[in-house]
């Protein structure tokens, strides 16, 4: 899995980044979603790096997506930063166009 990062949005998860989190998450959040099949891609900043992770290249920050997860997300991906928000894309659809800053600031301390 490849995700490309513009610009907007790598100067974005910098700025959010105040506790200097080393890695980036692709998840699928099933919270409130119901069954395990529903739910949202997202994103999240993380110091935290599992075994389960699979890594997901990029050239601006370490990341990674629960390998069981992986199946929820394209093969390419693009993270963009427009309107306040964050968008994950693929050439194929918008997976998610409203991650919300608060949404991706560090969940681990």
């Amino acid at each position: 899995m490849k995700l490309k990062i513009t610009k907007q949005a790598l100067n974005k998860l910098n700025e959010v980044n105040t506790d200097n989190m080393k890695y980036l998450l692709l998840f699928y959040d099933r919270d409130d979603c119901g069954c395990g099949v529903n739910g949202v891609p997202t994103i999240r900043l993380t110091n935290e790096k599992r075994d389960y992770y699979d890594i997901v290249i990029n050239d601006d920050m370490p990341t990674f997506v629960p390998n069981q997860q992986a199946v929820f997300f394209n093969k390419e991906l693009k993270l963009e930063y427009r309107n306040g928000f964050f968008q994950l894309l693929s050439k194929e659809e918008t997976l998610n166009a409203f991650i919300s800053l608060q949404t991706v600031c560090p969940i681990n301390k």
